[in-house]
């Protein structure tokens, strides 16, 4: 009872903070919940979880609002729905201690667009194709992390040349399918506390909602992505700590 307790105020702390931010907390989570004993791969599937409990609401009214450009959301969405449960099930083959290093480049990359990150593209690369190539890479290797996958779809498209209103309504839509059809896939395969799951998914619809509301009427989102970026950078170097001394 302790531990989900625990598990259940974190979750709410950080879907709080990054709910503020825009973003899913499943990204930092994840590694939270690996370093108090949970298993990483468990770890990924709770994480999925709360980042699309906390994100599917927005989804939703999105949808109902009609803000969604269906000819630029359809291709990235039907091709990280297919891709992302192929990577979450390719997991399982892959060395565990890969998946984290991977991870931990995802943390440090992630901290560093909110720290340093400019919304500005590099490149003009527009059409259809680009975003079946774009839904299908960030798909599998979102599935294959196990996270929704708005941290590296979103700057990326950004980079691409897209425009970033487009593309941050676009993200908060796809994600959350996304990162439930890779929690099922995990599920198929990993043995889970759904009272665990229960506690984190109430615990980040709440954080998620106080933050949304925050984002809106309080603080500063610039300097909330700040210290995103700072909570990811910290996790990334725990890991990196722990990789150093085995």
């Amino acid at each position: 009872m302790n531990d989900y307790l625990l598990y259940s105020c974190i979750a709410f702390i950080l879907s709080t903070v990054f709910s503020m931010g825009g973003t899913g907390s499943g990204i930092a989570l994840i590694p939270i919940l690996a370093f108090l004993g949970l298993d990483f791969t468990v770890a990924k599937a709770v994480g999925l979880f709360a980042g699309a409990s906390t994100t599917i609401t927005s989804s939703i009214m999105n949808l109902k609002r009609k803000v969604l450009d269906l000819q630029f959301v359809w291709p990235i969405a039907l091709m990280m729905l297919l891709f992302a449960p192929l990577g979450a099930y390719c997991s399982q083959f892959f060395n565990e201690q890969l998946i984290k290093f991977l991870f931990m480049l995802l943390l440090f990359y992630s901290g560093s667009m909110m720290l340093f990150g400019k919304k500005k593209s590099l490149t003009q690369v527009q059409g259809r194709t680009i975003l079946f190539i774009v839904g299908s890479l960030v798909g599998f290797v979102a599935g294959l992390l196990g996270i929704g996958g708005g941290n590296i779809l979103i700057p990326l498209l950004i980079l691409l040349g897209f425009e970033p209103k487009k593309v941050a309504v676009t993200v908060s839509s796809v994600v959350p399918f996304a990162a439930l059809s890779s929690f099922f896939t995990y599920a198929s395969y990993v043995t889970l506390d759904w009272i665990l799951l229960l506690c984190v998914m109430l615990a980040a619809i709440a954080g998620g909602y106080i933050g949304n509301y925050l984002m809106h009427f309080k603080l500063d989102q610039q300097k909330t992505k700040k210290l995103m970026g700072g909570i990811l950078y910290l996790l990334a170097l725990k890991m990196l700590y722990h990789f150093l001394i085995g």
